[in-house]
């Protein structure tokens, strides 16, 4: 099983097209917080400057992706000054073209840059992006790469749209992010307990890979590590640095967030879903799901549906 792809999908990251920007010389462009959701930035063609309130001006070139996690307020702009200028109430002038692409900046035109955004199931407490931190600048190589050939394609794209080319793009935008994930990862050792740390640790890969695989097996912390080839003091050792948390725990919110999804999706009853997440009685599966989701499953339920 691959972990990144399971819980990517359980948890539903999505990636949409936002903004298609055209900019030319002296502009700025200010962009709301889009929180919850995460942005993304993807420089095709020409330069362009990212600006985060409270740190100073980032360059971008061609190639260059930015990931915001958290989706925060920022600017993207022609450069130092023009960010520092860019506001909610100081837009410089733009419009539309009509292939919905936003033209920004004085002629002629010097970038293309595609901005995209990250949705996710929030009834999914499992969460990827939330285990980055809140700005990472991949910078194109000059060997090139996975991730320089993603872009590139983008770039052909927007250049030359065809039939069905919004598809091509919103495709192109979710692998875009995991080869993202791929390339932060290979330059950057996670050093704080979180879930992405679990793809960095092999003990402790290999053991969520295993829970992930049956999460209603009746798993204890000694028949995992009996399954993997280790101690159980190994695997619990590990399990705390890596994640914060011991495999126990990591199993009983990894249940919830699926039984989460059914009870909100589905009609089985309270029984099934139990049972599919590994309890034999629907009394302890209401006290584990209301001790962390702290309201009980068919409370939970009808919430969620109407929420929905």
């Amino acid at each position: 099983m691959d972990l990144l792809s399971e819980v990517l999908a359980v948890s539903g990251v999505r990636g949409v097209v936002g903004t298609q920007l055209q900019a030319g010389q002296d502009w700025g462009y200010w962009f709301a917080s889009q929180a919850p959701r995460a942005a993304l930035h993807a420089v095709t063609s020409g330069t362009a400057w990212l600006g985060l309130p409270g740190q100073p001006p980032l360059q971008l070139m061609p190639g260059d992706v930015v990931l915001l996690p958290d989706g925060a307020e920022h600017v993207l702009g022609s450069g130092a000054e023009a960010v520092s200028r860019t506001g909610p109430r100081s837009y410089d002038d733009w419009h539309t073209t009509g292939s919905g692409a936003v033209r920004i900046g004085a002629e002629p035109v010097r970038a293309h840059i595609l901005c995209a955004h990250y949705g996710h199931d929030a009834a999914v407490s499992t969460q990827v992006l939330a285990s980055l931190p809140s700005l990472l600048h991949l910078r194109s190589s000059p060997d090139g790469g996975q991730l320089e050939d993603t872009v590139r394609l983008l770039g052909r794209e927007l250049a030359r749209p065809q039939i069905a080319t919004s598809i091509v793009l919103e495709r192109l935008v979710d692998v875009l992010l995991v080869q993202a994930l791929r390339e932060w990862l290979a330059g950057n050792p996670v050093r704080e307990p979180c879930w992405l740390g679990v793809l960095c640790d092999d003990i402790v890969a290999a053991a969520a890979t295993l829970l992930h695989s049956n999460p209603a097996r009746a798993w204890t912390a000694g028949v995992l590590a009996r399954e993997i080839g280790v101690s159980r003091s190994t695997l619990s050792r590990r399990f705390a640095v890596v994640t914060g948390e011991t495999p126990g725990t990591y199993l009983t919110r990894w249940r919830m967030d699926l039984a989460a999804r059914r009870l909100r999706d589905t009609d089985d009853s309270l029984e099934a879903v139990a049972h599919s997440v590994g309890y034999t009685s629907v009394y302890a599966f209401s006290r584990a799901f209301s001790r962390l989701r702290s309201e009980p499953p068919g409370q939970y339920r009808t919430r969620a549906r109407s929420v929905a």
